[in-house]
């Protein structure tokens, strides 16, 4: 479907086979949520509307800016953030869903960060078996990452989202101008997924994170719009490939592994973007230990997540057995047994007899996770 909105903006195309479309539009620009609601009646003609949001999109004014006075079903998720990602809260939305009277003409907006649109996704997957959903993502981790590649979920007691399905959305729109009423925290923890792609993908990517760490942090717009759309190069092209993450895929979860058990272990206190920079180092850790460091890319990427305020070591109590069982509960695991996803150098996977995510001696996984308070 093409962009109704006649703006200045970039345009890309997320091609994936799971749609009779073939793909769907991802639009990257600044200041035009107030116009958005307009635009999706034209491109979704027929469609009822239902927008899932929080409270902190409610607070910023990112909801009644969508909205401009017209009326439409809504669910805002309180408390706002990961506690949120629960079967419960699904069920609540899908049963205020149908309270609406809405049927297989729905589409759902998710409008908000990465717990949103995960549940937003995963509501529409599941409604009437299945209706189209939009994601308007306002954070540095729902821009660079979440909002990309249809996957959608709930957390259990134990994991990170270990219930969901795939359902890739109808489009994307990335208004960076939202980025500007993000608390500090949840901003530069948002951060890290950038870095992630940048770390795996494209050393000139890298290179530039370095050199604008300060217009970064002072959020310049032509910065963020920049980032935005080199994150959505990155992940779009990875996605594009393997969009089941049958196997390359996998690359995307870089430092994911083991900051997914700490995100579970800390009750969520510890943010996905604050987890997966400790989960960073630790792979890289794991990358020295079996002797596949040859270069400074640990130190950059250490030097470049302090730069931008995110911490390197983990805070707290994370009892590395306690590590090691959530490891067992990883998706990529195989026999209970966790996969890493290595760098061969910055900007490059290790791939080996055709995997891009690998197993890791037990003894060095623990030797490491030991450290993880000291010296990870």
């Amino acid at each position: 479907m093409d962009c109704p909105l006649k703006d200045n903006l970039k345009t890309f195309t997320v091609s994936t086979p799971a749609l009779p479309e073939g793909g769907y539009p991802v639009v990257i620009g600044s200041g035009f949520l107030g116009r958005l609601r307009a635009a999706l009646k034209e491109q979704f003609a027929g469609r009822m509307g239902f927008v899932i949001t929080d409270r902190s999109l409610v607070q910023a004014g990112h909801l009644d800016r969508f909205l401009g006075g017209s009326q439409m079903g809504v669910y805002v998720i309180d408390p706002p953030g990961e506690v949120s990602k629960t079967m419960e809260t699904l069920t609540s939305i899908l049963e205020a869903m149908e309270s609406c009277f809405l049927g297989r003409d729905t589409l759902v907006i998710a409008l908000g960060g990465g717990t949103v649109g995960d549940i937003a996704g995963f509501a529409a997957a599941v409604f009437k078996r299945g209706v189209p959903v939009v994601h308007i993502p306002t954070t540095t981790i729902s821009q660079a990452d979440s909002s990309i590649g249809g996957k959608t979920g709930v957390d259990s007691t134990r994991s990170k989202n270990a219930f969901g399905v795939f359902w890739h959305p109808a489009a994307v729109y990335m208004d960076t101008e939202t980025l500007q009423t993000l608390d500090e925290v949840q901003y530069r923890a948002g951060l890290a997924e950038s870095i992630k792609h940048a770390a795996i993908a494209d050393a000139g990517f890298f290179a530039w994170l370095e050199k604008n760490a300060d217009l970064l942090l002072k959020r310049d717009p032509a910065v963020l719009e920049h980032l935005a759309c080199q994150n959505c190069r990155i992940k779009a092209s990875v996605v594009m490939e393997d969009p089941l993450e049958k196997n390359r895929r996998r690359v995307l979860n870089y430092g994911h592994t083991i900051g997914h058990a700490l995100e579970a272990l800390s009750g969520y206190s510890l943010l996905h973007g604050q987890a997966v920079a400790i989960g960073m180092i630790a792979a890289g850790r794991i990358e020295k230990e079996m002797g596949l460091v040859g270069d400074d890319r640990l130190e950059r990427i250490e030097a470049l997540l302090t730069k931008l305020g995110l911490a390197t070591r983990a805070a707290g109590t994370y009892p590395p057995q306690k590590i090691l069982e959530l490891l067992k509960l990883d998706k990529k695991s195989v026999g209970r047994r966790p996969r890493f996803v290595l760098l061969e150098k910055l900007g490059s996977v290790l791939c080996r007899d055709g995997q891009w995510a690998l197993e890791v001696p037990e003894e060095i996984v623990e030797k490491v996770l030991v450290r993880l308070a000291d010296t990870v």
